[in-house]
């Protein structure tokens, strides 16, 4: 069963609450996580626990419990002179800026108008409704090193 440090695979169909699809994961190229350290959106993680091999599920989320809302203060015009004079800067870039404290967030580049740089630190989904249609696949106890470092390593060892 699904809970706290199981690797999970799963296969899943991710679309918007347009119907669009977003992404997929099938049996082939399944996706792994280690549940219960933050490495997919809370509500999904919260609707997978306790299911088992060969259990599926439908489950829609609000943006809250998936990528959050938008965020306005997250939506910023900076000046070129930000960027190296050599950048070449267009839309859907995205780099790492860092916003105090010693923190980074990841910005995407809008849109770019002569001296003024048009950004958005917002998650590319947040606002968004989600819907999943999750089978899983396969659950099993994490290693000990997998827990140690927050993630799952795959079939045969250490991957990132």
């Amino acid at each position: 069963m699904i809970a706290k440090n199981k690797v999970v695979s799963l296969s899943y169909c991710l679309t918007n609450g347009g119907g669009e699809e977003l992404d997929r994961a099938d049996r082939e190229n399944p996706f792994d996580y280690l549940h219960g350290s933050g490495q997919i959106v809370p509500g999904l993680e919260r609707a997978l626990e306790g299911m088992g091999v060969g259990d599926s599920k439908d489950v829609t989320l609000a943006p809250k419990d998936g990528y959050g809302e938008l965020n306005p203060a997250l939506k910023l015009k900076v000046g070129r002179s930000n960027f190296p004079k050599d950048m070449d800067i267009a839309p859907g870039m995205q780099f790492s800026a860092d916003v105090g404290s010693g923190e980074t967030h990841v910005f995407t580049v809008d849109r770019v108008e002569e001296e003024e740089i048009y950004i958005d630190g917002n998650h590319p989904l947040a606002g968004e409704t989600l819907n999943f249609s999750v089978t899983v696949l396969d659950v099993r106890e994490a290693t000990q090193e997998e827990i140690s470092h927050g993630h799952s390593h795959g079939e045969g060892g250490h991957h990132h």
